[in-house]
């Protein structure tokens, strides 16, 4: 009889381990080990329908803040105590914390030829743009209608900060976003214009929705619902584009990671979405230089992740730079080939809100009147302000986008992602060197497939190709790398619907070319992008420092807003 009650108690034990053990795995690595009865917000994914599930945790003592459409899950605040329970539950994915996101701060329309485009008539006319940032100030002049100065081009705005529901741009961010994805350029326009400082697409559609307050935060839930708004409305507004300039550290997954399962909702829908790489590419927390920084949801592969390049204050973009302050992939966790392009990022002129935390916290950022006027004005612009870094990179990306769905509506995502990155310009340095003014330290980057990508976006070129990259039933998601220890190499993974796998889609087109991917190597035949001797970015994240191990440290998030000289 004793063996038998000790065998049941060993049992149950089991149980209750292999519950814990799941429940475990159900929560992201910040949930755990909180205090019971600490308060915390948090975002639960299902695996059956929403509008069941959601009754059935809120009957276990959490209150539902916000039900997602379409993410198949729901915002909750609930005690920590009850975390493992409600993991357990058959009908929950996953839950993770609902975290903090920022946005990405730090003569560029012709150094992506965008300048060409227009002279075509290309200015996005008809498309609209969702732009999940601040919010926009719609009534900045660059963002009027030609022809009609009172007819604002941000066409609708909704709030999804908590507890405020000003649709107004209190940090300042999203209305500079917004100028250079769409600026017209009215404001530094006339006969005393010495430059006219016009976004990529100039008459595009702006779809507002405002995710960060007036410090420029926001949360992962604030900006789900807002990806969500930007489906529903889709046919509205005929949003085909979503630019993110915003983001956080990678926690986990992409594949459980709420933010990136948001995005990939989007994609779905037929919306394609820029996003930007992020502003760590200095961050030395985990001994890898700044590679594997790209934060969330940049990180996911659906997506296209834009880096950020310095024009050089130069029409000719042969002499432009990589902003070292410019995140770098592969990306934590999953080790996706990222970012997949870069462009213009640094110290870029754009649209001022005014009163705006941005513009009164950093007034040196002011642009002079007698910078871009012969005559007629003294003293600071009302209208630009100056910022620098992926943030101000993604419009870019996404106004070239508008052009391309302006010429031919019927493009999916995918089919723009693959062009974008197929003719992008891949001339590049070996390496760049830039010392930070203020500390004196030296950064050093490489031009390799994890810094730039496919190389460098050109409008011209992506709007003029008419190549069928995807075939019918392949995506254009990013492929993951693998290092191999027997050979020390590290190569990109095939999967059968990717279009840069065993099968070459892209003709004679190579998407990386040589000089991007390091060495000799081409990333078709044995898909080897990096060997022993290639570029010494190489031995920083396969070296004794492997980014991916068990002792990950997740690096803290950097802002810079003055940028690099």
């Amino acid at each position: 009889m004793k063996r038998i009650i000790c065998l049941m108690i060993s049992l149950g034990m089991f149980s209750l381990g292999l519950a814990a053990a799941t429940s475990s795995s159900k929560l992201s690595p910040d949930l755990r080990n909180l205090p019971p009865t600490q308060k915390v917000n948090v975002i639960i994914q299902f695996n059956i329908p929403s509008s069941g599930a959601t009754s059935a945790v809120t009957a276990q003592g959490a209150a539902l803040n916000k039900a997602f459409k379409h993410l198949n899950g729901a915002a909750f605040t609930l005690p920590a105590g009850i975390l493992n329970f409600v993991a357990q539950l058959p009908f929950v994915k996953y839950i993770s914390l609902d975290r903090p996101i920022r946005g990405h701060l730090q003569f560029a329309e012709p150094a992506i030829n965008a300048n060409i485009a227009l002279s075509y008539g290309y200015d996005g006319t008809g498309i609209g743009v969702a732009v999940v940032d601040s919010g926009v100030y719609a009534s900045h002049p660059d963002l009027q209608s030609a022809g009609s100065p009172s007819h604002s081009r941000v066409v609708y705005s909704e709030s999804f900060v908590a507890n405020d529901s000003s649709t107004a741009d209190a940090y300042g961010h999203g209305t500079h976003v917004a100028g250079i994805l769409g600026g017209n350029g009215a404001s530094s326009s006339g006969p005393n214009a010495l430059y006219t400082f016009k976004g990529i697409a100039p008459n595009v559609n702006i779809v507002s929705f405002r995710v960060l307050d007036a410090t420029g935060s926001g949360t992962d839930s604030a900006l789900i619902a807002a990806i969500d708004e930007a489906i529903n409305l889709k046919s509205t507004y005929n949003i085909r584009v979503l630019n993110l300039s915003a983001g956080r550290a990678v926690q986990e997954s992409y594949t459980v990671d709420p933010l990136c399962q948001a995005v990939e909702a989007a994609w779905n829908a037929g919306i394609t979405v820029v996003v930007a790489a992020g502003n760590d590419g200095r961050d030395n927390s985990m001994s890898t230089a700044g590679y594997s920084t790209i934060t969330a949801p940049g990180n996911d592969p659906f997506v296209i992740t834009v880096g950020a390049m310095k024009d050089m204050g130069t029409i000719d973009r042969s002499d432009d730079l990589i902003g070292s302050y410019s995140s770098k992939g592969p990306t934590l966790l999953d080790q996706i080939a990222k970012p997949d392009l870069v462009a213009p990022g640094n110290e870029i002129v754009s649209a001022l809100a005014p009163n705006s935390t941005l513009v009164n916290t950093y007034p040196a950022n002011l642009v002079p009147m007698s910078s871009y006027l012969t005559s007629g004005g003294s003293g600071n612009s009302p209208y630009y302000f100056s910022l620098s870094g992926t943030s101000m990179a993604t419009p870019m990306v996404s106004g070239s986008v508008a052009l391309m769905l302006q010429k031919d509506p019927t493009l999916t995502p995918d089919t723009i992602k693959a062009r974008l990155m197929k003719t992008a310009a891949k001339n590049f340095p070996g390496s760049s060197t830039v010392v930070d003014p203020t500390t004196g330290a030296i950064y050093t980057d490489y031009y390799d497939l994890f810094t730039v990508g496919a190389g460098y976006l050109d409008a011209w070129a992506a709007l003029s190709d008419t190549s069928d990259v995807v075939p019918a039933g392949q995506n254009a998601n990013s492929p993951s790398v693998v290092y191999s220890a027997s050979t020390n190499t590290v190569s990109l993974v095939s999967g059968t619907n990717i279009v840069w796998g065993s099968n070459i889609v892209w003709g004679s087109n190579i998407v990386w070319g040589s000089n991007v991917v390091s060495g000799t190597n081409i990333v078709w035949g044995s898909n080897i992008v990096w060997g022993s001797s290639a570029l010494q970015g190489f031995n920083i994240v396969w070296g004794s420092n492997i980014v991916w191990g068990s002792n990950v440290d997740f690096f803290a998030q950097s802002v810079e807003v003055a940028g690099e000289k």
